[in-house]
């Protein structure tokens, strides 16, 4: 990993959490951040909207970054159940993760509607999080080239940059299974995911870009995987509800 590009773990906290429960994991957080020896990485979290209110008062003042997990494309309008990229930044987010794998899934989200969102969140100043990745099917048929390629391409706004895109990797296969590629897999699609990002925005853009690997990331596997030339962070799932977990993965960043 170049040491240009600083390391981010980002927690994706998914549907998960009440007010009282996440509190004390957020105050840990905050004071381990602003208590502690500074880091040589940022930390990003991302819980339910229920939660970025109560979580933003914790953090307004702290070294710890707060986003979202979804926003709208539209700035404001007839959209139940929706929430705008506007909203989220007037809740002191300064991140979004917008093309998660389960919204790809779940909400049948495509190429196109991910840029559009993602040309909302970079209209509020928001830096987007947008992840890409692989079905088990495809990985078993070596498409995996292909498909990461392909969301790249079609899924980065126009304007993006450095400064406010970051790629997320996660093949769907290994979210939250325990599964994981090789250390060879991962890199090898990381460089592909830089060198796509070059043909898309610019070759030093591409350089400057973090690129996350995310799909059942813990500590026992996080110093090999974050030890890799082309990941510069992790965005973590399941271990990001755990204090003790989603920083001793931070810690294992390199220095």
């Amino acid at each position: 990993m170049s040491f240009e590009r600083r390391p981010l773990i980002a927690g994706n906290w998914k549907m998960n959490g009440l007010i009282n429960s996440v509190d004390n994991l957020a105050c840990i957080l905050v004071k381990k951040l602003d208590l502690g020896k500074p880091t040589h990485f940022d930390l990003l979290i991302c819980p339910p909207s229920t939660l970025l209110h109560p979580i933003g008062v914790l953090t307004e003042k702290s070294n710890l970054l707060l986003g979202g997990q979804n926003c709208h494309m539209a700035k404001h309008g007839a959209h139940t159940g929706e929430i705008s990229a506007e909203m989220l930044k007037e809740l002191g987010c300064s991140h979004v993760i917008l093309g998660h794998s389960e919204r790809r899934t779940d909400f049948y989200e495509t190429n196109k509607l991910v840029k559009a969102k993602s040309e909302s969140a970079l209209a509020e100043n928001l830096t987007a999080i947008i992840c890409v990745g692989e079905t088990e099917e495809e990985y078993k048929r070596g498409l995996t080239g292909g498909v990461v390629k392909k969301q790249i391409l079609d899924s980065i706004p126009e304007g993006a940059s450095a400064t406010n895109i970051i790629i997320a990797y996660e093949p769907v296969w290994a979210i939250g299974t325990g599964l994981t590629p090789t250390t060879q897999e991962v890199q090898e699609v990381h460089a592909l995911i830089r060198k796509t990002l070059g043909e898309k925005i610019s070759i030093e853009e591409s350089e400057r870009t973090r690129l996350l690997y995310g799909g059942s990331v813990k500590p026992s596997n996080s110093v090999e995987l974050m030890g890799l030339a082309d990941v510069d962070g992790a965005l973590v799932g399941g271990a990001s509800l755990s204090g003790v977990d989603f920083w001793a993965i931070a810690e294992s960043c390199p220095k």
